[in-house]
């Protein structure tokens, strides 16, 4: 989502970007930089995702020496992994990045699992998972995130998620990762590689390097996941053609950009492939029994037109035909009661003011929907054709929190009556806020539809969905500068089942926690002497991956350092001449890259040998 910079209407003219960003600590807190010894060689732990009533994708990643790697897997009722149902081997290597992906079948609906990966002997931690919901279901909780910018603060929206064992599934609705380099947007804490992420390579170094922070594994650990991108999985503003954050003449095609993010995508995180040809395709739903129907959207880069301002003209799509009927005929067909759509961008209309009294606004938000308003007018007349009921929409993307009827044309403000369904929009995990406090009562002013408006701090939603009514509460940590920080409750707002209109509530609907059985165990069996991943702070030194393999001119270096140590490298042939020494001097204990030339080269294969300090690891690398 681009800043705000171009409004300049009213009190909303003093946006900025910088709000809330400036003095932020410097990054000190060593862990959080490297890999975690004790989870070796699972460095960045497990996860579960795309649940179904019989079928949940489970996810790790090995670090290994070896050029393929069988690893194991296995299934239970139970967290200790005595009563498998289940278990299997699968072959990774390179080409996946040393990611391993089972879609495990002929589940149970309805069912939590535990599971666990194992390598040579060394096993993962374990996972919670759960299946989906067949028949009649009273009660489903869904908590909802968005946009973590690793360097503008800490993860602690996903750590205080992680110790709540109220949630039975999570959404993540975009902003994954974020491809900027360092020092773009905040100094809390740096990134790697340091460097916009561009090509396969870089993308696949960013992943790897969020998926070791700590409070993203617990997360994954504790719940399945069901994900889809927005823009910073490829590049800021993007759009089916280009990106604002995308210049073919220094950054290449924007389709091979596009192609690499996706891949790296479908890599690192636990979701299902839904077209083997088309790996762009991301819409999907999911159904949870008799209660509701989960749409998952792609408004960004898959069919959305370039963004043009409040542009009236009705051939403009930011869904794209295919998906458009396809997710207005899963409404008009589906027999669920609710229909819950995870997207990105805000779709409610958005009016900034021009006067507060009498109240006047015009329509700013090109990116969202208010910039494709003639699809999204055909939307709402199909939902009021087909009398479709009970649309709730989830949103990411804004980096603030907000509550809202979404109107047609019909809306009436003092009832409510004219609302095609209701949206909640998530703040941000982390991302900067946009949006000072101070602009809050002029946009309330002339947006009567809209409730609640957060513009501060970090947060998430949670969704407690049933058969009368679905409740959102918004929650924000108090800190993300720092680790220390409370989960603190903010407001809540409810929809009755056929009124398709908000309620305020501001009451926490707690959660019956006897349905809900014991989390994933933080000990790590690999260890038992010293097994709490809570408090284990000791580091590994370890050589994570060598991109791209095969290379043409450039080789990256990604490592874990346990103590500060000199590095090097030499290229060997396969009969052990060496050929070439690169030396990089002396490097703090933490994570790094590293990148080299490799000259005089024959195409061909090789042995890469990299020394940390007294530890030597080595890769089979190719030439191009």
């Amino acid at each position: 989502m681009k800043n705000f910079t171009c409004i300049i209407f009213s009190l909303w003219a003093i946006i900025t970007c910088n709000y809330a960003q400036v003095n932020a600590p410097a990054y000190q807190n060593i862990i959080r930089s490297g890999a975690r010894a004790e989870l070796a060689p699972f460095f960045h732990g497990v996860a579960s995702g795309d649940p179904l009533a019989t079928q949940v994708i489970l996810w790790t990643r090995i670090t290994t020496d070896s050029s393929t790697a069988q690893v194991r897997w296995r299934i239970a009722t139970d967290t200790a992994i005595s009563q498998i149902i289940d278990s299997g081997a699968v072959q990774t290597d390179a080409n996946r990045d040393f990611c391993v992906k089972v879609d495990v079948q002929n589940l149970q609906p309805n069912r939590y699992y535990y599971y666990e990966f194992e390598y040579l002997g060394q096993r993962s931690i374990r996972g919670r998972t759960r299946t989906l919901p067949v028949g009649d279901v009273d009660n489903i909780r869904l908590a909802a995130v968005s946009c973590a910018n690793y360097e503008a603060g800490f993860f602690n929206v996903y750590n205080a998620l992680s110790k709540r064992n109220d949630i039975d599934y999570l959404l993540h609705l975009g902003d994954y990762i974020y491809e900027y380099g360092n020092g773009v947007v905040s100094n809390v804490r740096p990134v790697e590689p340091a460097n916009e992420i561009i090509n396969l390579a870089d993308y696949r170094l960013r992943y790897s390097y969020y998926k070791l922070d700590y409070d993203l594994i617990l997360l994954h650990q504790q719940y399945p996941f069901i994900c889809v991108w927005d823009d910073h999985e490829t590049a800021n503003d993007a759009w089916r053609g280009g990106a604002q954050n995308h210049s073919a003449s220094t950054e290449g095609l924007w389709e091979d950009r596009k192609s690499y993010a996706a891949q790296a995508y479908y890599e690192w995180l636990p979701i299902r492939h839904q077209d083997m040809i088309d790996s762009q395709r991301i819409y999907r739903n999911f159904r949870m029994g008799d209660l509701f129907q989960l749409s998952m959207l792609d408004t960004r880069i898959q069919a959305r037109d370039q963004q043009n301002g409040i542009d009236p003209n009705p051939n403009r799509t930011i869904l794209g035909r295919p998906q458009f009927d396809w997710f207005c005929n899963n409404m008009d067909t589906s027999t669920a009661l609710w229909q819950i759509v995870g997207q990105q961008v805000s779709m409610t209309k958005m009016y900034a003011p021009l006067s507060i009294n009498p109240p006047v606004g015009i329509l700013y938000r090109g990116d969202g929907w208010d910039g494709y308003g003639a699809e999204r007018n055909r939307l709402f007349d199909t939902i009021l054709q087909k009398n479709i009921n009970n649309m709730v929409v989830l949103t990411g993307d804004l980096h603030s929190a907000w509550a809202s009827n979404l109107p047609t044309d019909f809306y009436q403000p003092s009832t409510g009556a004219g609302s095609a369904g209701v949206e909640f929009i998530t703040n941000s995990v982390s991302s900067p806020n946009h949006n000072p406090p101070a602009a809050i009562p002029g946009m309330l002013a002339v947006n009567p539809h809209i409730y609640f408006i957060q513009t501060s701090g970090h947060g998430y939603m949670l969704l407690d969905v049933n058969k009368q009514r679905s409740h959102c509460h918004f929650y924000t940590v108090s800190n993300t500068n720092t680790e220390i920080y409370t989960d603190n409750f903010t407001s809540s707002y409810y929809v009755n089942s056929g009124q398709q209109r908000l309620i305020v509530s501001n009451q926490e609907i707690l959660a019956d926690m006897r349905l809900y059985p014991s989390p994933a165990p933080l000990e790590v069996r690999n260890n038992p002497t010293n097994s709490v991943l809570y408090n284990n702070n000791r580091l590994e030194t370890v050589l994570m991956g060598v991109y791209p393999n095969p290379f043409d001119t450039e080789i990256t270096l990604q490592y874990s350092l346990a103590q500060v140590a000199k590095i090097q490298v030499q290229i060997y042939t396969l009969s052990g001449q060496l050929l070439q020494t690169e030396s990089f001097g002396e490097r703090a204990t933490g994570w790094h890259t590293e990148r080299f030339y490799p000259s005089n080269l024959a195409a061909g294969q090789y042995i890469l040998k990299v020394q940390m300090g007294d530890k030597i690891q080595t890769r089979f690398i190719r030439k191009q």
